[in-house]
């Protein structure tokens, strides 16, 4: 069960972290993108204008001051460029009316056609376009801006383009987003380890309300949790030790009742038994008495039998049960509880099967008397549950370290959801039919747990219930576990 409980824990807590960074990773993706996106268009619209802006100054004095004819056109062109101050960052072009480049600050582009959508545009609309893209020539990002350059009769006779790289912008671009890149993964970052922190806030108090009522829940009542938080969960605490506290209060309660009304029980009930016996072999009776008492003697056995049980399970309740540890050859020992328990069936029509797998004078540490108990109390429920099954089988075996002890009977077994549940004392399954206190194997399974083993409760494969008892040979096996 605590491996079930880590295990949600531990679900709950991957389950909050990833939730938390999952969302906290699709903002920063937005963000990050947005601010790619602003940042390269910012960067973009302001040489584009830039661009644009210096050719519309350009044309407009060509226009109004220098462009009367072709000629006049070139010699200004190549006086502009001679003088243009501006050529160790933007290349400045004057192209014909069939795109090719008549003058440029970059020689090597001369004569060239680069054929580029914003030229044309410039043309047929008469007005600046720009344009982005690679240089054939060197493979190189650049953004030109194309002014068309107008007569005073509005022919084109020319136009005018300024160039610009766009390396240095495009690194500028690259370092933003990579600044904003790493901003978005410090931001995650620090989201995890607030998530960490709040989850531990959160989880720790969780998990260590979980084990405490587990451990209520396994019957350690009046168990109290540390309550250091005012807030919700401080209330749970509180709820949780109060619950606690009066669960406690009313066991003990019951296991004072019992224990009393046990003892009370227990004079009477000898003296019925010891009188009963007395009188069915008395002379004179007539068979309907010595019947009527024989009955009487039986639930009398029975009685004392419950009350018994009750007396025991109330020493381990109270911590008053003690185990008188010897050397045992526990395959004896089963031996012997069989045969007495089929002296005491001689009258029923059951099957007794015994087989082991083990040599004799396997020795384990144990309590003679109190292992016989278990066994004695096993075959009886075996008995009482599976009798119409006319077949119970005993075997013996040893695996690694433990004497493996399995009691099966052919009865209609237990339903799944209740099998955990018979081990609880006082439980009884919903489809039993028989009398009795409820406690038998809770008192078996302490007993067991003493001598540091195991019983599990199981239904057989093929029909009938199983239990299984694993007791240590040595007695440091269940020490070291």
């Amino acid at each position: 069960m605590s491996g079930i409980y880590s295990s949600f824990l531990a679900g709950l807590k991957q389950r909050w972290v990833r939730g938390t960074m999952l969302a906290a990773l699709v903002v920063v993706i937005v963000a990050v993108t947005l601010f790619s996106v602003i940042i390269h268009n910012y960067y973009h619209a302001t040489i584009r204008t830039g661009l644009e802006a210096k050719a519309r100054t350009a044309t407009d004095f060509f226009a109004n001051y220098v462009a009367r004819s072709y000629t006049e056109f070139y010699n200004a062109a190549f006086r502009y460029t001679e003088t243009f101050r501006e050529a160790d960052r933007i290349e400045l072009q004057f192209l014909d009316t069939y795109g090719y480049v008549l003058i440029s600050t970059l020689t090597i582009t001369s004569g060239t056609s680069p054929n580029t959508p914003d030229i044309s545009a410039a043309i047929e609309t008469q007005q600046i376009s720009s344009w982005v893209g690679i240089r054939p020539a060197t493979g190189e990002r650049i953004m030109s801006a194309s002014a068309p350059m107008v007569f005073a009769d509005g022919e084109v006779i020319g136009v005018m383009r300024y160039v610009s790289s766009l390396r240095l912008v495009d690194f500028q671009v690259f370092l933003n987003i990579l600044a904003a890149v790493g901003v978005g993964l410090l931001v995650l970052l620090m989201v995890f380890f607030v998530t960490i922190v709040f989850i531990k806030s959160v989880i720790t108090p969780v998990s260590e309300i979980t084990k405490v009522s587990k451990r209520i829940a396994e019957g350690g009542y009046g168990v109290q949790i540390g309550n250091n938080y005012r807030d919700e969960i401080g209330e749970m605490v509180d709820s949780i030790n109060e619950m606690s506290f009066k669960i406690a209060q009313t066991e003990k309660i019951q296991t004072e009742f019992i224990s009393s009304i046990s003892h009370e029980l227990r004079t009477p009930l000898t003296a019925i038994t010891g009188w009963g016996e007395t009188l069915i072999y008395s002379e004179g009776l007539s068979e309907e008495s010595k019947r009527g008492i024989a009955i009487m003697l039986k639930e009398a056995r029975r009685l004392t039998k419950m009350v018994e049980e009750l007396l025991e399970f109330t020493r381990m309740e109270d911590g008053r049960f003690t185990l008188n540890i010897e050397q045992i050859d526990i395959a004896a020992e089963l031996e012997d509880a069989i045969f007495t328990f089929r002296e005491l069936l001689h009258q029923d029509e059951l099957e007794f099967i015994y087989d082991s797998e083990i040599d004799e004078g396997v020795m384990i540490p144990g309590d003679p008397n109190r292992l016989k108990q278990v066994f004695l109390n096993l075959f009886d429920n075996a008995v009482k549950y599976g009798r119409e099954g006319k077949r119970i089988d005993v075997s013996i075996v040893v695996v690694g370290d433990y004497v493996c002890i399995i009691i099966r009977d052919y009865g209609p077994g237990a339903l799944e959801d209740e099998i955990e549940n018979i081990r609880m004392k006082f439980y009884k399954g919903s489809n039993s039919k028989e009398r009795g206190s409820g406690i038998g194997l809770a008192v078996c399974e302490e007993i067991i747990k003493y001598h540091g083993g195991t019983m599990e409760l199981a239904n057989a494969l093929d029909g009938g219930f199983q239990v299984t008892i694993l007791l240590p040979v040595r007695s440091d096996v269940a020490a070291s576990e």
